[in-house]
């Protein structure tokens, strides 16, 4: 796990002046503390931040083949690269033993191809000097983050934008198509960031470019889901496989060469894995959890006592409080980079902070919910859809995946959500199902409230439903499920990733997600809606996979949390000046972004798990610290 940074000249009389490659570098010091390395090639300037992990002696980067004409930064982890480089030794000799060397020589074998051999978390950038091109890539799901700026003269790329700025050739700017996605979903699809300018690669995809031929690189994508389902097999041949891949996910992730630990809410998927990482790891496992003391529905700390007793670890725990809540927020959100999805991102970032103290690897949870399909509004997409067809008479016509009888037993896991059911069946009842997801996860109703007038105009609404059917409607995504799941995992997922690589990256922390194994995520889609959310089941197949992996307190709980936060009752209590200080500021005001009345009335009522005062929080703090320009140039928290 390391940071990257780098400048490519299309001009190959121009070279890269060293001290911008040392100023990038400087900038995400935090994600690689260990070592650093700079190549200089002419045009060419690449730049290292290493976090050391595997063979700590022998991995400085930028690192180069044989013979010096292929030279690569990269961060992250090749999980097989053990396998990898056992095929490699008849080719190849080589002189470390990183999994940095393997991508190397396979990209000397096979090009582009090399990343279809790759298990990992990855994004990397190859300069071949040899055809004179760049190379650079992002794994499949996005775990690990590249952005890139291209002007007429040249390419910046680096793992976070704050490098980009501190090379001094970009200039922070707001995107306004780009706001009006953060307004919308609380956070941006596709290849956009809040930032004019600056793209990020997505994920499955990579970047080729030679840069003194060509006036833009070619951007293709090397893997996806297909959603082909597999009618061949049956429920338990799944369930079976699913397991067996958890186990080996969890094998190929363990491999270090520093302590490993885990983090653990309490719930299913980071229970799982700690369960399965204890039993296999060779020494003392350690655990991290976290909770706030203002009350039980913010407190699942005894779940994860349940599961580190269970499974026989070294745990600890970490209890944030509204203090420091209010110290670390801004600083935090400019190493987020980008607004955050939630305001999980505080407990995170200091169950990440109780870990560095004593790891320096942890696995999680993340990305159960977005491929097995865990979230309730699932269950509220399909309980409108049973109930058009019980009106209409069409329930029987294949077009369902869950009934009224079936579902019926997995309704009371709404209750906690009546506030989204109301606005949900407010309007549009048995419209088509993407106007139907859009009005569940939008949030543009709430932010004419609070928005100036102009920020989102008339035409905002349909651009931001076709860019959202776009995704939703994704070719092979036939049923309500598969369309539903599939939004989720290239939008919100992404997002979600980023505060786990930020929150991690932020206390030079490696953070695997051993759920999120392409692997698994390829058997899951190819099976049947009706096997993965039978009768609304959430998560059924991966609970029938892990249900003898766990305490039976864990298993059989039904009051999911994900770690809430207590914000609702610090912004109406102790925080409440710290709140009018910054969205009630002549500083905002003079913003022109936000209407004023609307904002003095959302503090006023913002419910207890309300999300809107959250989201123009971390707007406002965003703006002061790189519109404003308060925290450029800083060092980490």
């Amino acid at each position: 796990m390391c940071g990257i940074a780098g400048i490519v000249h299309r001009d190959p009389a121009v070279p890269v002046e060293a001290h911008r490659i040392e100023a990038m570098m400087g900038a995400i010091a935090h994600r690689g503390p260990d070592d650093s390395g700079t190549r200089m090639d002419g045009p060419v300037g690449l730049g290292f931040q290493r976090l050391s992990i595997i063979d700590l002696e022998g991995g400085h980067q930028p690192m180069s083949n044989e013979d010096g004409t292929v030279w690569i930064v990269f961060n992250g982890e090749i999980y097989n690269h053990v396998e990898l480089r056992r095929q490699l030794e008849h080719e190849h000799s080589f002189k470390t033993r990183t999994d940095t060397e393997c991508i190397l020589h396979l990209y000397e074998d096979l090009g582009e191809g090399c990343l279809e051999r790759l298990n990992g978390m990855f994004s990397f950038v190859i300069w071949d000097s040899r055809r004179r091109r760049i190379f650079a890539a992002r794994d499949r799901v996005g775990i690990k983050p590249f952005y890139w700026h291209l002007d007429g003269e040249r390419l910046l790329f680096a793992s976070e934008p704050k490098a980009l700025f501190a090379s001094g050739l970009v200039t922070p700017e707001t995107d306004p198509v780009s706001l009006q996605h953060y307004l919308t979903f609380q956070y941006c699809l596709g290849d956009r960031t809040l930032f004019k300018g600056i793209q990020r690669l997505e994920p499955g995809k990579y970047l080729l470019w030679r840069p003194h031929e060509d006036p833009h690189p070619t951007i293709a994508r090397y893997w996806d889901v297909t959603y082909e389902v597999d009618t061949h097999h049956t429920e338990h041949y799944f369930v079976d496989e699913l397991r067996s891949l958890l186990r080996d996910s969890i094998r190929l992730q363990l491999r270090s060469d520093v302590p490993v630990g885990a983090h653990l809410s309490g719930g299913v998927d980071s229970s799982t894995v700690v369960s399965l990482a204890a039993a296999r790891y060779s020494s003392e496992f350690h655990t991290f959890t976290g909770g706030f003391r203002e009350g039980p529905q913010y407190d699942e700390t005894a779940y994860a006592r349940d599961v580190a007793e269970h499974s026989g670890t070294v745990h600890h725990e970490v209890w944030p409080t509204w203090q420091e809540f209010a110290d670390v927020l801004p600083r935090l959100i400019y190493m987020m980079d980008e607004p955050a999805a939630g305001p999980g991102l505080f407990p995170q970032y200091a169950v990440s902070k109780l870990a560095r103290d004593n790891v320096k690897v942890v696995l999680g949870g993340q990305g159960g919910d977005e491929i097995f399909g865990g979230y309730a509004r699932y269950l509220i997409a399909y309980l409108e859809q049973c109930l058009k067809g019980a009106i209409y008479g069409t329930q029987d016509q294949g077009r369902y995946v869950v009934t009224w009888d079936n579902i019926a037993p997995n309704l009371p896991l709404l209750r906690q959500y009546q506030p989204l059911m109301q606005k949900f069946w407010g309007e549009g009842l048995f419209d088509e199902m993407d106007a139907r997801y859009f009005r569940l996860i939008s949030r543009l109703d709430a932010a004419d409230e609070v928005i100036a007038e102009g920020v989102c105009g008339p035409s905002c609404r349909e651009r931001m439903f076709e860019e959202f059917r776009e995704i939703f409607n994704a070719a092979g995504t036939r049923s309500y499920f598969n369309k539903m799941t599939n939004f989720d995992m290239k939008t919100l997922l992404p997002a979600l990733l980023q505060v786990e690589d930020r929150t991690s990256m932020s206390v030079s922390l490696e953070s695997r997600v051993p759920l999120l194994d392409h692997r698994i995520i390829e058997l899951v889609t190819r099976m049947s809606p009706e096997i993965r959310f039978k009768g609304g089941d959430t998560k059924r197949v991966f609970r029938d996979a892990v249900e003898p992996l766990l305490p039976a307190s864990v298993y059989n709980r039904q009051d999911k949390m994900g770690f809430p936060v207590p914000i609702g009752d610090w912004f109406r209590g102790p925080l409440r000046d710290f709140l009018g200080d910054i969205l009630l500021s002549d500083r905002a005001r003079q913003r022109g972004l936000y209407r004023m009345d609307g904002v003095e009335r959302l503090i006023m009522k913002e419910r207890r798990f309300g999300r809107q005062i959250w989201g123009l929080l971390c707007l406002e703090l965003w703006h002061r610290a790189f519109i404003d320009g308060d925290a450029l140039g800083e060092a980490s928290l």
